[in-house]
């Protein structure tokens, strides 16, 4: 079998651990293995060590695994668990919550749902300095949702809570803000986490990933209300309206969606703290689905997810928050 198409060929396939450690390999080094510390020829002419199956360079004299500076890195959790985990991330429309992993692959659910976070920090895209749309383009759409549960479902020492901080329990209490940007002609998002609906903050984080000159959609919100100056603003009225020929944000509402279904009914519970992973999975799921044009399959997701894992990664103390670091 030349790679796998499916996911019972995918656990199969992976049940070797030479298997899976060329599998890395072959992605994070398809000029052949380097070390990590080395620099210039030196580091391109380690050797394999078949018994202990990991690399020894022969400059520096260090030994070194397919795992190291990877998102896979001391983790005593074998490969032929951490592919199919993978596969199954990418595969599933509505995400795989931890308590799936821990029965599927048979580790315990604190464990899968630590390889979960290290697999979605894996699936976070760069941007590299690119920006969506241009002058051309059929317009780049602008949107933000509200994550988290009603105020009247909560209980009342925590709606009291809310009260005490924002002044009313209404509109976005105890939400957290995710601000969205779809390019109509590439079908590519770009979603993130925000602290508030502030003008310099969403204005901020357009100017940042919008060309100049582009035709912007977005609906009436205050904070959008000077992109004119730099695009070609078109707003669309909610309260009256939600189409109005192409002047619309459906697109992101449909990534809205999707987000919201996988957030209530497959993960039911997400901290603000995390939201920001659950977001970049839905992000990379969105951007390589199948379509037309790109007839992606889980094969597909799978290798570039893959090729992703290298010069990530998250620590347990970083994940729960220990080390000091803050969402914003």
């Amino acid at each position: 079998m030349d790679s796998p198409k499916t996911l019972l060929q995918a656990i199969q396939y992976f049940t070797d651990e030479q298997v899976c450690i060329d599998a890395v390999a072959a992605m994070r080094w398809p000029n052949g293995p380097h070390c990590p510390d080395c620099l210039g020829d030196a580091a391109t002419k380690p050797y394999y060590i078949k018994t202990q199956k990991r690399w020894k360079c022969r400059n520096c004299r260090r030994q070194f695994s397919v795992k190291v500076e990877t998102i896979f890195e001391d983790s005593p959790v074998p490969l032929q668990k951490w592919l199919p985990c993978l596969w199954m991330l990418i595969s599933c429309k509505n995400g795989v919550s931890s308590h799936e992993i821990h029965r599927a692959i048979g580790v315990s659910q604190k464990t899968a749902w630590f390889m979960l976070h290290r697999l979605r920090l894996a699936l976070k895209t760069g941007t590299l300095g690119t920006k969506l749309g241009g002058k051309e383009s059929g317009g780049v759409e602008v949107d933000e949702t509200f994550v988290g549960g009603k105020v009247k479902n909560m209980h009342r020492d925590r709606r009291e809570r809310f009260a005490a901080q924002s002044g009313h329990t209404g509109g976005a209490t105890g939400k957290t803000i995710v601000l969205g940007m779809l390019d109509r002609d590439a079908r590519q998002v770009r979603a993130q986490v925000v602290p508030n609906v502030k003008r310099e903050v969403l204005q901020t984080e357009v100017l940042e990933n919008v060309k100049f000159g582009t035709k912007v959609f977005t609906d009436n919100a205050v904070p959008y209300d000077k992109l004119h100056w730099r695009y070609v603003h078109e707003v669309v009225n909610h309260a009256e309206e939600y189409v109005r020929g192409q002047v619309h944000t459906n697109g992101l509402e449909n990534f809205w969606s999707l987000l919201k279904r996988g957030l209530k009914g497959t993960y039911v519970a997400v901290e603000p703290f995390h939201l920001e992973r659950y977001v970049d999975e839905q992000v990379f799921r969105f951007n390589n689905r199948a379509t037309k044009d790109n007839p992606l399959n889980d094969s597909d997701r799978f290798l570039l997810a893959l090729s992703q894992v290298a010069n990530k990664r998250l620590t347990y103390k970083e994940l729960t928050g220990k080390d000091g670091t803050t969402p914003f």
